[in-house]
């Protein structure tokens, strides 16, 4: 009996609390990852999906793991990481959280003029990081300047075997809407376009390049 890949995927925003009502956070709606993720399940494979707080159904047949912080969500993902045979980052994971966190309500009063933050963990890098041999590890990166270069410098410093670019400058495509144009870039060198697509079809298509 052939064994079945493990997949590994992380979906959605994380939210990093200021108080019990406030928090910051950011557009993702998990739906490139929700997508990846069913279409990695028809696929034959086992998947984790490791979700921020979304507003999706989770694809029928994954094995869900809902978060809400970076912490919580690094956390999740380095538990599952030895068993993964590939690894899709699609989460789009908060850089900072305040330093404080209020465990009441604050009033407009009370509310401060400014807030010390604290830089969250780069989750991929350090996947990345303690990867095992074998272990295939795939990055998002969400653009709007530069986004080339910039893409090219995350896939080198994390450590990455493909990055998946999504110039969100663009119209239409990307957080909350239901199509992408997605670039991959491969350690390898390769640069691939897979145009302007459903999520659904560009998951697809990420698939056929990363894990032929």
């Amino acid at each position: 009996m052939t064994k079945k890949i493990q997949c590994l995927i992380s979906a959605g925003p994380t939210r990093e609390w200021i108080d019990p009502v406030r928090f910051i956070s950011n557009p993702s709606s998990g739906k490139m990852g929700y997508a990846l993720a069913e279409e990695a399940v028809a696929r034959g494979f086992e998947v984790d999906l490791v979700s921020g707080p979304v507003s999706l159904t989770p694809p029928p047949g994954v094995r869900l793991h809902r978060v809400v912080t970076a912490d919580e969500m690094e956390k999740t993902m380095k538990e599952l990481l030895d068993r993964a045979h590939l690894v899709i980052m699609t989460a789009a994971v908060c850089d900072h959280r305040p330093k404080k966190q209020w465990s009441e309500k604050l009033s407009k009063e009370d509310f401060p003029k400014n807030l010390e933050w604290v830089k969250n963990n780069d989750i991929v890098r350090g996947l990345s990081a303690a990867r095992k041999n074998g272990q295939k590890i795939i990055g998002f990166a969400a653009e709007t300047t530069d986004a080339m270069a910039h893409a090219a410098e995350k896939l080198a410093t994390k450590g990455l075997d493909w990055i998946a670019l999504n110039d969100v400058s663009q119209k239409g495509i990307g957080f909350a809407s239901d199509f992408n144009d997605v670039t991959l870039l491969s350690s390898a060198g390769e640069t691939i376009a897979l145009g302007r697509e459903t999520k659904k079809k560009t998951a697809q298509k990420i698939l056929d390049r990363v894990w032929p």
